[in-house]
């Protein structure tokens, strides 16, 4: 690399514009594999999108503080993201209304399985008890998961790193596992992948059907809110 040249990507790469651009190229990367191989689930362009950046981050030897100074533009949209959800699940109220004591039953289910399988997997491989603790609020959203993570007496950061794992695996494979156990109904295919993977599991609904999109928004939604109220008292009530 001449000195010139070598300036000037040192300047470039430390610009807060190139953590943006790096991020949209790198999803845009990940759409077009996942539409050119037929949209197949386990191209999840999330998936794809993530190596990439973490490919190049440790090629250009960027660190992460610097590259989330460009990138924290695409995670302050997060939010108004999520409040669009409430879009489809407008549409679909007489459905979600019909289906209310069905869906809260599901949701203190999978709430509950979501934490206490994996928090009994990781302690059956020896995992310790930060670690634990990191992992039980995997299935909600990054913000919420890290705020419990926190309470709890886990570490928020790898607790993020939980999260977009859980929701990678279930968005890939979810639509999978559904059919395996012949889960036809849009309401309740949406409502688990929300429950169980989030932001990423419900983007992976819209795609496919915009009622299950709505339920999944919904599921994702409940999911937080029943996570950061019970977690923190049942942590207390067993642990303290």
């Amino acid at each position: 690399m001449s000195p010139d040249f070598h300036e000037i990507w040192v300047y470039l790469s430390a610009s807060p514009l190139a953590g943006l651009t790096l991020t949209l190229a790198a999803y845009q990367a990940g759409m077009w594999v996942f539409e050119r191989f037929g949209r197949r689930p386990a191209l999840n362009p999330v998936m794809i999108a993530v190596l990439l950046i973490a490919a190049t981050l440790m090629v250009a030897g960027i660190d992460y503080r610097t590259y989330f100074d460009g990138a924290q533009f695409v995670h302050f949209l997060l939010g108004p993201a999520t409040v669009a959800l409430a879009v489809p699940l407008y549409r679909q109220f007489q459905q979600v209304r019909r289906s209310a004591v069905a869906l809260l039953v599901a949701l203190l289910t999978g709430s509950a399985v979501s934490a206490l399988s994996a928090v009994a997997i990781a302690w059956a491989l020896g995992a310790s008890e930060r670690t634990l603790l990191s992992l039980a609020p995997k299935s909600v959203t990054s913000p919420i998961a890290m705020g419990v993570s926190e309470q709890i007496g886990g570490l928020p950061s790898l607790t993020a790193v939980f999260v977009i794992l859980t929701g990678i695996i279930a968005a890939s494979f979810g639509t999978w596992v559904l059919n395996l156990v012949r889960v036809t109904d849009w309401r309740a295919r949406g409502f688990g992948l929300g429950v169980a993977a989030h932001g990423i599991g419900t983007a992976r609904a819209l795609q496919v059907n915009e009622v299950a999109g709505a339920f999944a928004g919904l599921g994702m939604g409940l999911n937080g809110l029943a996570t950061a109220i019970l977690l923190p008292l049942l942590y207390r009530l067993l642990f303290t």
